[in-house]
């Protein structure tokens, strides 16, 4: 055979080449299209009865020289970059999504800002227990120089006979020592009932794990205009972590940070194995501020501080941790929780390391 030839081929195949891209292409957008009424029916993307389908039509009305098996595994490789081009024209289209909002959004919490850049301390008992006790960690906080003041008033505990909170009145509690030293209250809600009577006394509604998928609550505290603190449910994705935001923003409240407090796992030596990686994940998918909980995440107090470290090494915006006058007859959580001179060496050794600066 000629060159003349060979190049006569060559060219034939190049314009084969572009025929091809073009039935390609015009297939991924039909694909698009697909994909976008399946999103509004709610209907799942990946249809594998379809799927088998197609692939048996192109079975029978192969006619060589390509083997069918060899066609088949061509087109579920295209079946397959189709089925992740219609989730990425999903997630651009997540008012949470990097790709819809690429700036950085910044919460203000009372003139504290969470997500510009400076990382910021979260801390406070685990559970309101009196107005002393919080008064107590809430001086120590402000003495060195941190206004985020956390603490539990409504308590969603393994065992129905453990300690449940103190409901309203620890709300009150948390408001009046607020007030009294300038604080910002960050505090759980757990009922979507609640959500007005909390608008009376916290700055930050806070939405558990084990809430992160309770969808009314979510809805809830979407409609008001307050700002909320999602954290990452025990077992969930960061799809689903990222899909529970979305509830809440599609409700119009834009005031959310997200909070990684570590997941369910085989690991037995932490109470939950801290997905350190998913701080990088969350903000180059999404355009909210992360906050690490170091406190849950481990379950352990001398853990706190390597794990405040890596949590600020790899950029989350705030560290979230649990501060008890005296631990040992804390009523949740004891042994999780620093003391006041262990919350000052906390911060003293974060701050000598360089990664927290006030």
């Amino acid at each position: 055979m000629s060159n003349e030839q060979v190049d006569k081929l060559r060219t034939d195949l190049d314009e084969v080449n572009l025929k091809l891209l073009e039935l390609i292409n015009e297939r991924a957008r039909l694909v698009q299209e697909i994909g976008k009424v399946k999103g509004t029916q709610g209907v799942n993307r990946f249809d594998p009865v379809r799927e088998r389908s197609m692939l048996d039509h192109i079975a029978a009305n192969n006619k060589g020289p390509f083997e069918t098996s060899t066609l088949q595994h061509l087109f579920k490789q295209i079946f397959k970059a189709s089925l992740e081009l219609q989730e990425d024209d999903n997630s651009k289209a997540l008012l949470v999504s990097r790709k819809k909002h690429p700036e950085d959004t910044i919460v203000d919490l009372k003139g504290v800002m969470v997500g510009d850049g400076q990382q910021r301390l979260v801390m406070g008992p685990c559970a309101v227990e009196s107005y002393e006790q919080v008064l107590t960690v809430a001086k120590a906080l402000k003495e060195r120089g941190i206004r985020l003041l956390r603490g539990g008033a409504f308590k969603p505990r393994t065992s129905p006979y453990d300690f449940q909170g103190l409901g309203e009145e620890g709300l009150k509690i948390l408001k009046q020592v607020a007030d009294e030293l300038d604080m910002v209250v960050i505090s759980e809600i757990v009922n979507p009932a609640d959500i007005e009577l909390a608008l009376d006394y916290v700055d930050v509604i806070q939405i558990g794990a084990r809430n992160m998928q309770n969808f009314e609550l979510l809805k809830a505290a979407g409609a008001v205009k307050k700002p909320v603190l999602l954290k990452r449910g025990l077992s969930a994705t960061i799809s689903e972590f990222i899909h529970a935001a979305e509830y809440i923003v599609a409700k119009g409240n834009n005031d959310l940070m997200l909070c990684e407090r570590g997941i369910r796992t085989y690991e037995t030596a932490t109470r939950n194995t801290l997905d350190i990686s998913a701080v990088p994940i969350l903000k180059q998918e999404t355009h909210l501020p992360v906050l690490v909980d170091v406190t849950h995440s481990t379950g352990r107090r001398d853990l706190l501080l390597p794990t405040a470290k890596a949590a600020l090494a790899i950029g989350a915006d705030a560290v979230m941790a649990e501060v008890h006058p005296d631990p040992a007859v804390a009523l949740s959580d004891s042994a999780q929780q620093m003391d006041i001179p262990t919350f000052h060496k906390f911060v003293d050794d974060l701050q000598a390391s360089g990664l927290y600066k006030l």
